[in-house]
C-alpha cells in the first residue's frame, strides 16, 4: 500500500512538475513573442469571413477581461459592438495585431483593455513601457481612421495582483496623461469603484482566481463604460439587437 501510495505521490509531483514547466514556457513566450496568440486572431479573421461584421462597430479589444466579458454586447445595446479580447493579452499583443483585428472594421470607437498582463509579477515590465505601447497603438489606430475615438478602461486592483497595484496606477496615471493632450483619446475609470473602503480590491467583484471578473464585476464595468459607447455615436452604429 505504501508502495502504490508513493508512486501515485511520484505521479503527482511529476505531472505538477511538467505543469509548472508548461506554465513558465506560456510566460515566457507570452512576455517575448509578439505573434504569440497567432491562432486567436486567426480564428477572429475567420469568423469575420463567416459572419462579416458592419463597418463602424465598437470595437473592444485587449486582454481575458474582455474575452470573458460574456454579456457585453448586451451591456452596450443598443451599440453595435465586438468582442476582440484574446488569450492573456499584453499591450505588445494588441498593438501587434492591431491591423487584423481593429482597424479592418473602421471604428468609430475603440475601447481598449490591456496592461493589466504586463505589469503582473515578474514580467519584467514597467508603467513606462505600457504607457509608451499604447501610445504606439493609438498612433496606428489613427493612422487607418484618424477621426476614431479611443478609450482606455483603466488597469484593475485585483486581489491576485494587489501588490503590483502601484505599479498598475502609474500607467493608468501616464495613459490618463495622453488623454488630456488628445480630444481624441479617453479614460475610463474602473479601478476608483472597484476598491472598498479599506482601499483594497472588492472582492466581492472577482472569480474564485481573484482577477477574472464575476458578473457583479462586469455590472459595475458597464456602468461605467456603456455611456462612454453610446456617446456621440451615429445612429447607423447603433441598433436594436447587437452581434
Amino acid at each position: 500500500m505504501k508502495r502504490v501510495l508513493g508512486i501515485g505521490l511520484g505521479v503527482l509531483a511529476a505531472l505538477g512538475s511538467l505543469a509548472f514547466g508548461a506554465l513558465l514556457g506560456f510566460g515566457t513566450g507570452v512576455r517575448t513573442n509578439p505573434a504569440f496568440f497567432e491562432s486567436a486572431i486567426r480564428s477572429f479573421e475567420a469568423e469575420d469571413r463567416a459572419h462579416p461584421p458592419a463597418p463602424g462597430s465598437t470595437v473592444f479589444v485587449g486582454s481575458s477581461s474582455l474575452r470573458f466579458w460574456a454579456d457585453l454586447a448586451g451591456d452596450m445595446a443598443p451599440a453595435r459592438v465586438l468582442n476582440r479580447g484574446f488569450g492573456g493579452a499584453h499591450m505588445a499583443h494588441v498593438l501587434h495585431n492591431v491591423h487584423r483585428v481593429v482597424t479592418p472594421y473602421a471604428p468609430r470607437l475603440v475601447v481598449v483593455y490591456a496592461g493589466d498582463n504586463d505589469l503582473a509579477a515578474g514580467s519584467g515590465k514597467t508603467a513606462e513601457g505600457v504607457a509608451a505601447e499604447y501610445a504606439q497603438l493609438v498612433e496606428a489606430i489613427h493612422a487607418r481612421q484618424p477621426d476614431a475615438r479611443v478609450e482606455f478602461i483603466t488597469i484593475k486592483p485585483s486581489p491576485l495582483r494587489w501588490e503590483r497595484w502601484p505599479e498598475m496606477e502609474r500607467a493608468n496615471g501616464l495613459i490618463a496623461a495622453q488623454a488630456r493632450a488628445d480630444e481624441r483619446l479617453g479614460v475610463i475609470d474602473v479601478a476608483s469603484s472597484m476598491r472598498g473602503r479599506d482601499g483594497r480590491p472588492r472582492e466581492s467583484l472577482f472569480r474564485l482566481d481573484g482577477l477574472h471578473l464575476n458578473r457583479a464585476g462586469y455590472e459595475l464595468w458597464a456602468g461605467a463604460v456603456r455611456p462612454k459607447v453610446i456617446e456621440g455615436l451615429p445612429v447607423e452604429a447603433l441598433k436594436s439587437s447587437v452581434e
